[in-house]
């Protein structure tokens, strides 16, 4: 009979203050050298201060990545050079598959509780670092939600499954890269959730409160990654909020410079002649 074990926390960093776009003060976690492959970086925004933010991010291109985009409060106004144009509000995703290229822009609105929400990057595979762009906005209200416990886990891509009790949802974005997963978890008072979960890259990103992770307490601004097991084991004493990313590692190099990241250094420069020339988007 074999029993499942669940995953330890391996590693703990804490976000960094940074900037990016037209002066929008950010915390990021990134890590370029495979330690959360597919993913590359977390970037969160928020602040009660417009000052921080509402310069936004003007246009600028990408080429390689998927951007996952996700508001907790305020909104953000996408357009891009394919033509699509939408606001997301509280609640809800947009998700851009860069592929070759693509130039955006991203505008932020704010509510009352100011403006509070997430970026992700996610590396392309070699394969599909020159596939056709695509875009798609995803709703609140298309986000299936697993609840118990003092818990509930809003689904945005991927599977989930919890063990108490026995529940299981798929977020609706399916075509992640690296078959990656992410989750947003609000963990009330004494709240606790515990997950099946065996992808080989598991880590937990905390935004509110602190949250036990197995036997570790880690409080908001960082990051955990889980090492090998079965189950994801989360609880929090005075609740918490996290984001949970997992996926499949691409283990492919990185050459990455700003808005593009690539395999090698030859097809870095080539994203950036095409990008002086005219040429990025194809």
């Amino acid at each position: 009979m074999t029993h499942s074990t669940t995953r330890p926390v391996v590693s703990v960093v804490r976000s960094q203050p940074s900037q990016d776009g037209d002066g929008v003060k950010i915390k990021r976690i990134h890590d370029f050298g495979g330690g959360i492959d597919p993913f590359l970086m977390i970037d969160e925004l928020g602040s009660d201060r417009p000052d921080d933010y509402i310069g936004g991010f003007p246009p600028h291109p990408h080429r390689g990545i998927q951007t996952l985009t996700y508001v907790i409060h305020g909104g953000l106004t996408h357009e891009d050079h394919l033509g699509h144009s939408s606001t997301i509000n509280a609640g809800d995703a947009q998700w851009m598959h860069t592929g070759r290229g693509i130039v955006h822009s991203e505008m932020p609105l704010t509510d009352h509780h100011g403006l509070h929400a997430f970026q992700l990057w996610l590396s392309l595979a070699a394969k599909d670092k020159l596939s056709e762009a695509t875009y798609r906005d995803v709703r609140a209200q298309e986000m299936p939600h697993l609840q118990g416990n003092g818990a509930t886990l809003i689904a945005l891509g991927g599977e989930w499954h919890s063990l108490e009790p026995q529940h299981q949802v798929a977020g609706p974005l399916d075509a992640l890269a690296g078959d990656g997963s992410i989750a947003h978890v609000i963990l009330q008072q004494n709240g606790r959730l515990l997950l099946e979960q065996t992808a080989p890259m598991l880590a937990v990103y905390v935004f509110t409160g602190e949250l036990d992770i197995g036997e570790q307490r880690v409080s908001a601004g960082h990051l955990a990654r889980l090492g090998e097991g079965e189950q994801l084991a989360l609880s929090s004493h005075d609740g918490a909020q996290a984001l949970i990313i997992a996926g499949t590692p691409h283990q492919e190099p990185i050459a990455h410079y700003g808005p593009f990241v690539m395999n090698t250094h030859e097809e870095l420069e080539q994203a950036l002649n095409d990008y002086r020339s005219g040429n990025l988007t194809g």
